[in-house]
């Protein structure tokens, strides 16, 4: 399982969650699951194409593995926006946030962990 975190002028682009229900209304970095054989950039390209309709680059780790309950493993990367405006293709919407508003959001319990990893790239918003 990969996550993207893309930052755009200290921002970073988190994405509403729909589904399941225990996890709509809920915020997250958007990805998805690697599929057989694919490289965790290659997955990160294919997940926000279909999910945000952009373009990635790059694939540098963010923060440490979160382990999930089926024995896979959830890795944050920071990715480069290439091309394309993000829109929501597969979430309720889209948020860009800065350093202090991050602490401020509803995340996913998978994500909570990157928090003071991500935090260091974006501005502070005082």
């Amino acid at each position: 399982m990969v996550a993207a975190a893309i930052i755009v002028d200290g921002r970073l682009l988190l994405a509403q969650r729909m589904r399941p229900p225990e996890l709509a209304g809920l915020w997250e970095l958007p990805g998805g699951k690697a599929e057989a054989g694919e490289t965790a950039e290659d997955a990160l390209r294919r997940e926000l194409r279909e999910e945000l309709g952009v373009e990635v680059a790059g694939g540098t780790r963010v923060g440490n593995d979160v382990p999930l309950p089926d024995g896979r493993v959830l890795r944050a990367y920071r990715v480069e926006l290439v091309s394309g405006t993000p829109s929501a293709l597969d979430h309720a919407q889209l948020r860009w946030v800065n350093g202090r508003e991050l602490g401020e959001v509803d995340l996913v319990a998978n994500d909570r962990g990157w928090v003071p990893d991500l935090r260091p790239y974006l501005d502070s918003g005082i």
